[in-house]
């Protein structure tokens, strides 16, 4: 049996992730591997259900990784964890680095009580790589604009981004090993290019 990759996907609201995952779910697939395509908040039927409240609902910061660690629970529970048994290559938009770097970073909330969550609901899992989408909140704010209405966390001020930006840095150098930053801000060939070359330099392509 195969082994399997479980690779995360990380940025601001805007730095057109979504695109590039989809690109390389379909890359993947027709390597032949299984492909569990997922996401957080979110990624199970009690997941999505805590993602609907998360993301719409008002509540304080401790509430809300609370409420982003259970869902996470099930999440590699139900999902993370029997894929990468089976060997399947497990895509996942954001994934813990984002609660650090949106309550941690974005809310200002303490981060010794996140990473005990991450300690008790994780043991010891981590993405064996995550690619960061870097991209200067304006830049991101402008596309936001373009695309969608907003929900409670979108509609933050660019300061508020701004420390999301930086709670993502601090995270990255904690474990820079399992990261590769990616200049959002390029054109989708460029940053294309930019994956295909990440990825191919950890043995993923």
């Amino acid at each position: 049996m195969s082994t399997g990759r479980f690779i995360s996907f990380e940025g601001i609201d805007g730095a057109g992730k979504t695109t590039h995952i989809d690109a390389l779910e379909r890359l993947w697939r027709e390597a032949g591997h299984e492909v569990v395509r997922t996401r957080e908040p979110g990624g199970t039927a009690l997941a999505e259900k805590l993602r609907g409240l998360f993301l719409h609902d008002a509540m304080d910061p401790l509430t809300e990784a609370l409420l982003v660690f259970a869902g996470r629970r099930d999440h590699i529970k139900q999902v993370i964890e029997p894929a990468l048994a089976r060997g399947a290559w497990v895509l996942c938009d954001r994934f813990t680095d984002a609660t650090f770097a949106y309550q941690g970073g974005g809310r200002g909330f303490d981060l010794q009580v996140l990473t005990q969550l991450e300690d008790w609901v994780q043991s010891g899992l981590q993405p064996d790589l995550t690619l960061l989408f870097d991209l200067p909140p304006q830049v991101a704010a402008a596309r936001l604009t373009q695309a969608r209405q907003p929900d409670r966390f979108e509609a933050q001020d660019l300061d508020f981004f701004e420390r999301v930006r930086a709670g993502y840095r601090q995270r990255m150098e904690a474990d820079p090993g399992r990261f590769v930053v990616i200049a959002a801000d390029q054109t989708q060939t460029e940053v294309a290019h930019d994956i295909a070359q990440a990825l191919k330099a950890r043995g993923f392509a």
